[in-house]
């Protein structure tokens, strides 16, 4: 009979898991920025990996079909986030990003001719936003805003680039 609760005692042991810190599962992340397509009809996509419960790092690619846009018509690069909610991974983060992207300037010469010069540069930047998950921990929303500075060529260096987003995504 000893030996019999002995056991029980052990296996009961076994099947019981500590509930004073919960496990985050989902490290993977998907976001599609909905506010930047309302806006300007531009496709944005993210991804995030949760390395700690709070910090992160991603990518980003955006593609627009106006080259003469803002950001112009396509844009990768890497983020890396530090999160300060109550909660983990969730709340108030501030982000380091870096963006390649490439753009088309028009300009009129002086024989009337159209002509399309194509541009590409890199851009460092930060940013800061806030983050909203659901109680099961599968999705997010996302709002955030961020300024970059063009590293090169050297005439772009003294102008800056703009990131803006409302997103919504889902955690695997």
């Amino acid at each position: 009979m000893k030996k019999l609760l002995i056991f029980s005692v052990l296996l009961t042991g076994l099947a019981m898991n500590a509930q004073a810190y919960p496990r985050y599962d989902n490290n993977h992340e998907l976001k599609f920025n909905a506010g930047l397509f309302l806006a300007t009809g531009s496709v944005e996509g993210s991804y995030e990996y949760y390395f700690t419960e709070d910090t992160s790092f991603g990518g980003t690619v955006y593609f627009n079909n106006d080259a003469t846009d803002y950001n112009g018509d396509f844009g990768i690069g890497p983020n890396l986030r530090a999160y300060f909610g109550y909660q983990p991974r969730t709340g108030l983060f501030v982000e380091a990003f870096g963006l390649y992207y490439t753009w088309d300037e028009e300009n009129l010469e002086e024989d009337i001719r159209l002509r399309n010069d194509k541009f590409s540069t890199v851009a460092l930047g930060l940013g800061l936003g806030n983050k909203w998950v659901t109680p099961s921990d599968n999705f997010t929303l996302e709002i955030y805003g961020g300024v970059g500075r063009n590293v090169n060529p050297e005439v772009f260096q003294d102008t800056f680039m703009f990131r803006g987003a409302l997103s919504v995504g889902f955690r695997f």
